[in-house]
């Protein structure tokens, strides 16, 4: 059961609630600035189950941060609760060799008002604002510029990069799905060696111009297109800086 109430304090949010295109695009961004993307718990030992309660408790009374499973079912519960129509998404992961992660690699959401969105909050470094699932139009975001396209029997979200070209960042179909769906490859990612969020500890969120980052035993911070790095000296500072940027108390 979602504490509305709770939920939007919690991501700082006092805008509109009607369910328009403008409450989902100011929801969307709250979120991805107050929430991070982040996989604690799985360095600590600790199961994520995919159960709706149990991760709105983290999400909004512990408040904590997590991955694509966590936080995309979280929101999805809140714009319900608001009264939006939304359906799970299951998405493939580009990886760097060309190839794709499995089916329910990643958890996206639909949103449908007057038009289809391409909604986000636990892909990490990503849009801010939700895409139009309208295929092949470049779409401007403050994150930077994507856009949709057809891929067989699927679509193709990417990301323009500095030279022109497009990275893809990951691919979906609009079949609906339940969040029991995505439990075999939510716990896939929590203990395989060969998953990502169990080779490195990472917690990181957007900020209004660019976003903070840490990663292992580093302190990363964007801004305007500028980069800088900082080396923790011990666990010890690694821990002050969780609970200083994100408010994580471990």
């Amino acid at each position: 059961m979602v504490d509305v109430t709770a939920y939007l304090k919690r991501i700082s949010y006092s805008g509109p609630l009607t369910p328009t295109a403008l409450t989902l695009r100011e929801l969307h961004r709250a979120h991805l600035l107050t929430v991070p993307f982040e996989n604690l718990e799985i360095s600590l030992g600790r199961s994520i189950v995919l159960d709706e309660d149990a991760l709105l408790h983290k999400v909004v009374e512990k408040r904590r941060g997590g991955f694509c499973y966590e936080l995309n079912s979280t929101f999805a519960a809140l714009l319900r609760a608001l009264g939006f129509n939304v359906t799970l998404l299951s998405a493939r992961v580009s990886r760097a060799n060309g190839g794709e992660g499995p089916e329910f690699d990643h958890l996206a959401l639909r949103v449908d008002l007057e038009d289809a969105w391409l909604a986000d909050v636990g892909f990490g470094d990503s849009f801010l604002e939700p895409l139009l699932l309208k295929l092949g139009a470049s779409q401007i975001d403050p994150a930077g510029t994507f856009r949709l396209i057809e891929d067989g029997d699927r679509i193709s979200m990417q990301r323009a990069e500095e030279d022109g070209s497009w990275k893809p960042q990951y691919s979906f179909s609009l079949q609906p799905r339940h969040l029991h769906d995505f439990s075999a490859m939510c716990h896939y990612h929590q203990t395989s060696p060969e998953s990502s969020f169990t080779q490195k500890r990472i917690c990181s969120r957007a900020t209004p111009d660019g976003r903070i980052t840490v990663a292992d035993m580093k302190l990363i911070v964007t801004k305007n297109g500028g980069r800088e790095e900082k080396i923790l000296g011990s666990e010890q500072e690694r821990i002050a800086a969780l609970q200083q940027h994100f408010g994580i108390a471990l």
